[in-house]
């Protein structure tokens, strides 16, 4: 996903397009998501193969938001990098690019699983009520979260294949998921510097991701601190749907930030932001830009 271009829109057309199209309901309500699949670009790979590896991606996290609602999807191929748009297309329908094709499914499961975390953030129904151009000094935190999920789901379809893949004939590729995660969480540039704390890094580190969202190697870095706490309660994912609620404030403080995302929460998960909300040090520095 290319940061710039992906926040490229005209304010007055994106109100305008946020509105229509039915919502699918997350477990525990009424309705299934609803993810379809563009025919063109895939290589030799067919879109019913697709819509079977992102079905399975998203179902490693929609189930844990339950009650959730979020319009149909609409996943297609891109010749340049995956991004979530977002603008919604003329039906309505959140627009997911992939910059995969062929027999690639641990990649396209990963970048799925990083942009179907934007979707929560940026274009659940409860996220909608909040909407407003997705720029700001913190969104850094929510690539990082993307991130996070992105490894969420890979390590989670290593053992899901095993017992339940999409095809019968699959269940051998769930070995590549984890060595997909492991391999991105192993590279050098992924660990924080040796005899440095995270915190200490964060301090170092937080006003360039605050100027840059997508400096990927750190939002990895922030990802591995935040994935433990997913794994070990994954009804947080919940909890992504009300991160953008928060006042409108450009250059907000992370400690603000943060705290809006708790109070905006439902209490179930207000714990668990809690917990999330304390890798970061308190004494974070204030809005910039």
């Amino acid at each position: 996903m290319n940061f710039l271009s992906r926040r490229r829109f005209i304010l007055t057309a994106g109100a305008a397009c946020l509105g229509g199209g039915p919502l699918g309901r997350a477990a525990g309500g009424d309705a299934k998501l609803e993810i379809e699949v563009d025919n063109g670009g895939w290589g030799k790979a067919s879109p019913s193969d697709i819509r079977a590896i992102v079905i399975s991606a998203a179902d490693e996290v929609w189930p844990y938001c339950a009650g959730e609602r979020i319009k149909p999807v609409r996943v297609y191929h891109r010749d340049d990098f995956p991004q979530t748009d977002f603008l919604h297309d003329w039906r309505g329908r959140v627009r997911i690019g992939l910059h995969s094709d062929d027999g690639h499914w641990a990649q396209m499961a990963f970048q799925f699983g990083h942009e179907f975390c934007h979707a929560l953030a940026q274009h659940s129904a409860v996220a909608l009520h909040g909407w407003h151009p997705p720029r700001h000094a913190n969104l850094w935190f929510e690539e990082s979260l993307c991130e996070t999920s992105s490894l969420f789901v890979l390590r989670r379809l290593a053992a899901t294949w095993q017992e339940h893949p999409p095809y019968e004939n699959w269940r051998s590729y769930a070995p590549a998921m984890a060595k997909y995660a492991a391999d991105r969480m192993a590279l050098p540039e992924h660990q924080l510097p040796a005899n440095t704390t995270f915190q200490e890094w964060f301090r170092q580190n937080e006003a360039s991701m605050r100027a840059n969202a997508a400096l990927r190697e750190k939002n990895v870095i922030v990802a591995r601190q935040m994935l433990p706490i997913f794994e070990a309660e994954p009804a947080g994912w919940d909890a992504v749907c009300y991160l953008n609620l928060g006042a409108h404030l450009p250059g907000k403080s992370l400690v603000q930030h943060l705290a809006e995302w708790q109070t905006n929460s439902p209490a179930a998960v207000r714990p668990f932001v809690t917990k999330i909300a304390g890798l970061f040090p308190s004494a974070a520095g204030p809005g910039v830009g």
